[in-house]
């Protein structure tokens, strides 16, 4: 196994997808040959659909979709290839619309595109070293307008097993101090936040809602459901879209004013999926995302979720004082006037600046 590749295995501990067979549902008239298909494709790839017409039927036309989405539509019983280059990773779900004699019938299938980038082992170094509350179980971390905005869950201690308050505050990261704090609930656990036009946007774990508050106030604005059952975990914005992580290796990307989806990418390193991206930030163009119960951060291409480097931060463990409570890393915000990385954890007492040094 590759250096870099061992190093992306054990780091962001990924589980290699066990899908041992490529699906094939087939329908009474039509099917999608799938005799050569491989288990897993990279963007370098492309695959032959051929359409099987055992029943010989006289056919007029085939409308393709890749994922519900319209991408060709031959005459006849023409085969059409399908370029992976442009493609999310994760299973792509073909469908054709076989159309003869007057009637129409479908075929599916679906293959596994996975990513083809060997991750770079990113270096860094502490450029300074903050006080953070110990008793902030961080879900959430953003600067915005030079002000670090913190959303904390009321997870219990690892060692007293006492619980938290689920919150939203603005600290001064240099000392500290909590500025302005409003709290939830007891049975509402926070998970990530994200601010974007004055609004800051706040999720919670397993309530299937996120809330909206005024950047300044801190009041809330509106409560968003969900757009299905799912658990809410870390959440960042490109400037317009927001994105939400679930558990799993997928990161949704939603409309801000309705929560309602827009569109979702599958975290892939190599041809294994990252399951469990958490706590989310954007830079420069990329998804920063900490990894549940890893000391990394996986760098994620919004475009197709490849992950194309990661961040080794496992020292930095070392680094803070060892309490009864003291959890995982989780927290990154990326401060824009000074080209730094702040990251933290759950309820550890320090917080780190960081600069990325290749």
């Amino acid at each position: 196994m590759k250096k870099y590749n061992f190093l992306s295995v054990i780091l962001l501990g990924i589980a290699l997808n066990s899908c041992n067979e490529t699906k094939n549902i087939q329908n009474s008239v039509f099917s999608i040959d799938n005799s050569k298909f491989k288990l897993q494709y990279t963007p370098n790839d492309a695959l032959d659909i051929n359409i099987i017409n055992s029943n010989s039927k006289t056919i007029d036309s085939i409308v393709f979709y890749v994922n519900d989405k319209k991408i060709a539509s031959n005459k006849g019983n023409t085969p059409f290839k399908l370029d992976f280059k442009d493609q999310k990773l994760g299973f792509q779900n073909v469908k054709a619309i076989v159309f003869f004699e007057g009637q129409n019938s479908e075929a599916t299938t679906s293959v596994e595109l996975v990513s083809n980038i060997q991750p770079k082992l990113l270096k860094y170094t502490i450029v300074n070293t903050y006080p953070h509350d110990n008793a902030a179980y961080t879900q959430g971390l953003e600067f915005y307008r030079d002000t670090l905005y913190e959303g904390t869950g009321n997870g219990a201690g690892n060692g007293t097993g006492i619980k938290g308050i689920s919150s939203l505050r603005k600290t001064n990261y240099k000392t500290g101090e909590v500025y302005k704090k409003v709290e939830l609930a007891d049975q509402y656990f926070g998970e990530g936040i994200t601010i974007l036009n004055n609004k800051v946007y706040q999720l919670t774990w397993q309530n299937n809602e996120g809330y909206v508050y005024n950047a300044d106030t801190f009041k809330k604005e509106k409560t968003m459901p969900y757009y299905k059952n799912m658990e809410g975990w870390g959440l960042v914005n490109d400037g317009t879209h927001l994105y939400m992580t679930d558990s799993s290796e997928t990161i949704h990307i939603l409309n801000p004013e309705t929560f309602k989806p827009i569109d979702q990418i599958h975290v892939y390193s190599l041809n294994s999926k990252v399951e469990g991206v958490n706590e989310l930030e954007w830079i420069n163009g990329k998804i920063y995302g900490n990894v549940y119960q890893k000391d990394a951060i996986a760098v994620i291409n919004p475009k197709n979720g490849a992950v194309e480097a990661i961040i080794n931060l496992a020292d930095l463990k070392k680094k803070i004082t060892q309490l009864p409570d003291t959890d995982v890393l989780n927290g990154i915000a990326y401060n824009p006037k000074t080209k730094t990385i702040f990251v933290t954890g759950k309820n550890w007492d320090k917080m780190f600046e960081i600069k990325i040094t290749e």
